[in-house]
């Protein structure tokens, strides 16, 4: 269980290469903007050269509420729910102007260069468990 686990909240605009042929965006965008959200995070945290190449999914659970288009501006914010052995549970989600489009919950696994499972080093699952809100990756928008 986390005391003040750590989150984040970065702004993205759907861009065209996020759209298919309906005009909307394709689903795999969400799965690009949770990486963002995550490489962000870690940054943040201070581990990402540590561990990021070694975070394979092991889990995604998601659930599509609401289409996105083209230009839509949304805050996509990951916050970490569960520290264990080797594993990291993150839940995950997208808004468009206050309305809640995605849900996701995404299971990683910390593995060795062998792909064997990593133990997380306790200064990681402190930083993970209690780091807290960070500040935002917000979009400068010009007025």
């Amino acid at each position: 269980m986390t005391t003040n686990p750590a989150s984040l909240r970065i702004q993205r605009r759907i861009e065209w290469s996020d759209t298919d042929a309906s005009g909307l965006w394709h689903n795999t965008a969400a799965f690009r903007m949770v990486e963002w959200a995550e490489t962000a995070l870690l940054e943040r945290l201070g581990i990402l050269d540590d561990v990021y190449a070694h975070l394979p999914r092991a889990r995604i659970e998601v659930d599509f509420h609401l289409p996105l288009a083209f230009r839509d501006l949304v805050d996509a914010t990951i916050s970490v729910v569960r520290v264990g052995t080797s594993s990291l549970t993150y839940d995950f989600t997208i808004d468009r102007g206050g309305e809640r489009c995605v849900t996701m919950k995404v299971v990683t696994a910390l593995v060795d260069s062998g792909g064997g499972r990593r133990t997380w080093p306790e200064s990681h699952r402190r930083l993970l468990t209690e780091a807290g809100a960070q500040p935002p990756e917000l979009l400068v928008v010009e007025s």
